[in-house]
């Protein structure tokens, strides 16, 4: 028995027979809800040379580029400052002074339940702010007090024995936290922050609420000005697919980091020789254990 099926009984003819009968009934049922899907889509003439002309036409085309590219520059400054708030606020609510871990929850519970579109317009109507800060600042809060909770659970998820022993070393608490538990930590919480991270470069598309020119705005107002019906499908389907492959790619830039950060030298497992006779003692041979 291996690691692998440990836990569990090994499947028998009839349950393999059986997980297959199921696979094959799902494949088909996906299927045929694509084809469905398709048919609802050339049915209504969603593939016709009339409804996608207007895209090859150099002024849509640099207006998508323009809204792909507001898109993106929310997102990395979004991120940024999401995950340096995420970080203060972790180091607060981490913090052995009760004040400043009482404040840093607050915060924390607060930013996290407020809804991101009600911070997003408060900031843009109430405060009077530009939209494209309006929308970083809506999605730094939230995003930003989320991760918070990811740190702090990551911090703690590491076992209690390590900052124990890095105490008894004589370290200060930031030593321990910068060269013990944060490097143990990170990659626990790494798969739980890339996820956060594809929820705040989907939540950019909010910003066509407040009139931020984004990508989403961009298809609206190409879509906003065809003149056929449904204009929304085709737009919709040259949108979605570069949303997808941009969460995708985030996806993948995750796992190729924590490859790389298994594959890092600092983390490598370092070969010890192995044990041989000690070297005899100056003026002759090893003492021996006399006879009794």
């Amino acid at each position: 028995m291996t690691g692998a099926d440990a836990l569990y009984d090994v499947p028998g003819p009839r349950t393999r027979q059986r997980h297959f009968a199921y696979g094959v009934l799902s494949t088909a049922v996906l299927l045929a809800l694509v084809g469905w899907v398709l048919y609802l889509l050339f049915d209504t003439g969603q593939f016709t040379y009339t409804k996608w002309m207007p895209f090859g036409y150099q002024g849509i085309q640099e207006l998508l580029l323009r809204g792909l590219g507001n898109t993106l520059k929310a997102f990395a400054l979004a991120a940024v400052l999401s995950l340096a708030l995420g970080g203060l606020l972790a180091t607060g609510r981490l913090s052995d002074h009760r004040p400043v871990r009482w404040l840093a929850t607050l915060l924390v519970e607060f930013f996290r339940a407020m809804p991101v579109l009600v911070m997003i317009f408060f900031i843009f109507v109430a405060l009077k702010v530009q939209p494209l800060p309006a929308l970083v600042a809506g999605l730094t809060l939230y995003n930003g007090s989320v991760l918070a909770e990811v740190f702090r659970s990551g911090v703690n998820a590491v076992e209690r024995g390590q900052h124990e022993a890095a105490f008894a070393l004589g370290m200060r608490k930031s030593q321990v936290m910068a060269h013990v538990l944060v490097p143990q930590a990170v990659r626990a919480m790494l798969p739980a922050i890339i996820s956060q991270l594809v929820v705040a470069l989907k939540d950019t598309s909010l910003g066509f609420l407040i009139t931020y020119e984004e990508f989403l705005h961009a298809g609206k107002l190409i879509a906003s000005n065809l003149d056929y019906d449904l204009p929304f499908i085709p737009v919709v389907m040259v949108i979605s697919p570069i949303y997808i492959g941009m969460c995708m790619l985030l996806s993948w830039f995750a796992g190729w980091v924590s490859r790389r950060e298994q594959r890092s030298p600092k983390t490598e497992a370092v070969a010890v020789a192995t044990a041989g006779p000690g070297a005899p003692l100056p003026g002759g041979e090893p003492p021996t254990a006399p006879r009794p």
